[in-house]
């Protein structure tokens, strides 16, 4: 009998694989980014459909099996893409997807990057739109400082996102932009 493992995941990413199967990629708590197969999400009525949506943050059930990790089960926390009306959140979550997806090798237990993008997207939902680009620029730091792509200090919390720490970081923009681009370009992508 296998191992479960129950971890709270947010859906960074998901593939079809077949007629009705799916792999998800997960960003979790625990495992770090976690790819895993979920039998039959893309039928009609598949009760793990909400729960495994992109951004999706859900508590979830993993096994490891030969073949890699499958979910078993999930049960929706937040549908943070529900949450974030405005089309410009969407994309600036879309896009810090999307680089973790590139930056993060694999399963790694770094709490940190897991919070960090949470407090992101909670961020956006009630920030006012000036202060996105800033937001987004403080995920990335932070994302490439717990991947070990970036040594300087960063302003804040892992998870804080507050109006003025994030006017502070808008200030000094160029400096942290150049700080990202040589993290980034130290990755290999």
């Amino acid at each position: 009998m296998r191992h479960k493992y129950e971890t709270r995941g947010l859906v960074l990413a998901r593939t079809h694989a077949g007629e009705a199967n799916t792999f998800v990629t997960l960003l979790t708590s625990d495992l770090g980014l976690v790819h895993a197969r979920a039998q039959s999400l893309r039928k009609p009525g598949a009760k793990l459909a909400a729960a495994l949506a992109t951004l999706a943050e859900s508590e979830v059930v993993l096994v490891r099996g030969k073949e890699g990790w499958r979910v078993t089960g999930a049960v929706l926390g937040e549908s943070w893409f529900a949450r974030l009306a405005a089309g410009d959140a969407r994309e600036r979550a879309a896009r810090v997807s999307g680089l973790l997806l590139r930056l993060v090798a694999g399963e790694a237990q770094d709490a940190a990057i897991f919070s960090t993008m949470r407090g992101f997207l909670e961020s956006l939902e009630t920030l006012p739109e000036g202060l996105y680009d800033a937001a987004e620029v403080l995920v990335v730091l932070r994302a490439l400082a717990a991947l070990g792509l970036d040594t300087g200090e960063i302003p804040g919390g892992v998870s804080e996102f507050s109006p003025a720490l994030l006017a502070s970081v808008a200030q000094n923009r160029k400096a942290y932009v150049a700080r990202i681009n040589t993290g980034i370009s130290a990755s290999g992508l």
